[in-house]
């Protein structure tokens, strides 16, 4: 008689945790195992969360946090899933475009959030991560009650890395980092350098700091907070509040002297001219990057002071949609910078990419003025509905 195993295979928790104690909607990135890069099931889980709590009269704010595999805390997000991008790029998946329409939506969505959103940025934040944080959001109440509050800790890892993998610091990066003090916001997405807590929150980038250890408390202690009295919430942060040392963000003086420069060519070429720790450490890491990708970045910080975060993502969403499909330099999706930075970094993992132009001298104006153009009309943009 032959048998047949039943053993069921385990089923695989949901990677968006949602519930609501006391006044607080509470999120927690449950994918550890990916330090909770997000997929478009995520994103959809975020998306059709935020929106059932903007409109529920029950719940006062929002918490966000990413949970780790030893626990709640210590990881935030670690982006997009770029192992995902590769695949999809490869097999012309059209579920790859609505990752990205569907991430931007979201990114507005949490701008715009009309209640305060707490985000726990504890461990690594980067790329898509940095997105979810709500950056630059006004106060929403007349009475002065946050809008939103962004946490680090001692552990906070915060970056735009992508042009090491041929993209650009998407998901509102031309908004927030743009609106970064003096030429940081052009050296944050160039060089794609990491911020701990105190580097952070001299940029802009964070509210507060607490203590790691302290964090599952304050979260817990957020579902008895009464929102209607403002005083509750800011004893609350005061509580749970530490200090945290300035965080010099490398030589500002250079960083603002360098990256207020025409021209990525320039801005390197000034670099390698010199010879102290600074400048060799900064032009190297620039030399690593996506020669063309630093050209777009440069271009798109820039564009970006003047423009709302609607229309930052609008242009966002043409880039990106450039980056996988770079018709206008004669390539396939396969053999764009992106596809090609993706396999170096986490498929084939050699770190040896094979960028096209492989110099930043060699990167012109008619390659890169083109990812500014959009591919739809404005009737037709998949974020036409952004204000």
């Amino acid at each position: 008689m032959n048998t047949v195993n039943l053993t069921a295979r385990p089923v695989e928790p949901p990677t968006v945790l949602c519930e609501v104690k006391g006044q607080v909607g509470f999120i927690s990135l449950n994918r550890p195992k990916a330090l909770n890069a997000l997929s478009l099931e995520m994103i959809r889980a975020l998306m059709a969360c935020l929106l059932a709590w903007r409109d529920d009269a029950a719940v006062k704010a929002v918490a966000i946090r990413g949970v780790n595999k030893n626990g709640p805390f210590g990881a935030f997000c670690a982006g997009g899933d770029i192992r995902f991008f590769h695949q999809a790029a490869l097999a012309n998946n059209p579920e790859l475009d609505d990752f990205f329409t569907e991430e931007y939506a979201l990114n507005h969505l949490i701008h715009t959030f009309p209640k305060p959103y707490i985000v726990f940025m504890d461990g690594i934040v980067m790329g898509g991560g940095m997105g979810l944080c709500g950056h630059g959001r006004a106060p929403a109440f007349a009475t002065g009650q946050m809008a939103s509050l962004r946490i680090v800790t001692e552990r906070s890892k915060l970056a735009m890395p992508e042009t090491l993998i041929g993209l650009f610091p998407d998901v509102g990066g031309g908004y927030f980092l743009s609106r970064c003090p003096g030429r940081t916001g052009e050296w944050l997405a160039m060089t794609g350098e990491m911020l701990g807590a105190g580097q952070a929150l001299s940029l802009g980038l964070a509210d507060v700091c607490f203590d790691a250890v302290q964090l599952q408390p304050a979260w817990e202690d957020l579902a008895k907070i009464d929102f209607a009295q403002s005083s509750k919430v800011d004893a609350w942060v005061a509580m749970y509040s530490v200090a945290t040392s300035a965080g010099a963000t490398g030589a500002r003086g250079q960083i603002d002297h360098y990256f207020a420069m025409e021209s990525v060519a320039a801005i390197v070429q000034a670099l390698e001219a010199e010879n102290d720790e600074w400048t060799r450490h900064t032009a190297a890491l620039l030399r690593k990057r996506s020669p063309l990708m630093l050209h777009v970045a440069l271009e798109q910080i820039r564009r970006a002071r003047t423009l709302s975060l609607a229309d930052d993502l609008r242009m966002e969403r043409d880039l990106v949609q450039h980056c996988f499909h770079p018709v206008h330099l004669g390539r396939t999706g396969s053999q764009s910078d992106t596809v090609e930075g993706i396999r170096a970094l986490a498929v084939d993992k050699d770190q040896l990419p094979r960028w096209n132009p492989a110099r930043i001298e060699e990167v012109n104006a008619a390659m890169v003025v083109p990812f500014f153009a959009s591919p739809w009309t404005p009737d037709k943009h998949p974020l036409r509905d952004l204000i």
